[in-house]
């Protein structure tokens, strides 16, 4: 395939409950001609299976192989990396991708973030994204939020991470499930700067008086 000119989106998926919203956001990247870095947490691969009918399989290049074939990507579009591929682009500076977003974020992934710690390949893709000031988004799915969440998203957002919750509007009257995921993977293509028409915008969905 002909590799897109723009630099590519890592996406990591966590063990937070919602595992929805990261598979329609590799379908939308992966439809968006994007390439797409990927990395899954242990946790993460079995929030997938808890929570869809999909089953991985257990290392990153099967992985890889399954997710190619599921979302109908060109060969290398989608690169999965494990938890310890320290070789991995995402671990240096030097090749970081233009954005990355953990999609979900679970709080202990975030709270590691928010210290330095870079004790598996996600952690340290997040540190290389803020030392190299490159766009960051956590999708955390969790409430209620405790002070020590909120301090650790507070001490993020004030190094420019974005902390875009998993917290969906019912202004655009969702009638499905897939609505709702919608809305918030929307929100997170327009923060990635990815085209999409997967909602109405603000504006679009009233009629002038």
């Amino acid at each position: 395939m002909t590799l897109p000119a723009r630099q590519p989106v890592a996406v990591a998926i966590t063990g937070a409950s919602g595992a929805q919203y990261a598979l329609r956001l590799l379908e939308c990247l992966i439809e968006a001609d994007e390439q797409v870095y990927l990395m899954l947490s242990e946790p993460g691969q079995i929030v997938i299976g808890m929570e869809t009918d999909l089953s991985l399989p257990g290392r990153s290049r099967d992985i890889q192989r399954f997710l190619t074939e599921y979302f109908a990507a060109e060969e290398g579009q989608l690169q999965v990396f494990g938890r310890k591929e320290w070789t991995a682009p995402v671990a240096s500076g030097s090749s970081a991708p233009r954005a990355m977003t953990v999609c979900p974020c679970t709080m202990g992934t975030l709270a590691s973030i928010a210290c330095g710690a870079s004790g598996n390949l996600i952690e340290r893709a997040a540190d290389v994204m803020i030392k190299e000031g490159r766009k960051l988004i956590l999708v955390p799915r969790e409430t209620p939020f405790s002070a020590i969440h909120l301090e650790n998203m507070l001490r993020l957002a004030r190094l420019g991470v974005v902390m875009l919750a998993a917290n969906p509007g019912f202004y655009h009257r969702p009638q499905t499930l897939e609505d709702i995921v919608d809305f918030v993977v929307a929100r997170i293509l327009d923060q990635l700067e990815v085209p999409h028409t997967l909602s109405s915008r603000w504006g679009d969905l009233f009629e002038e008086e």
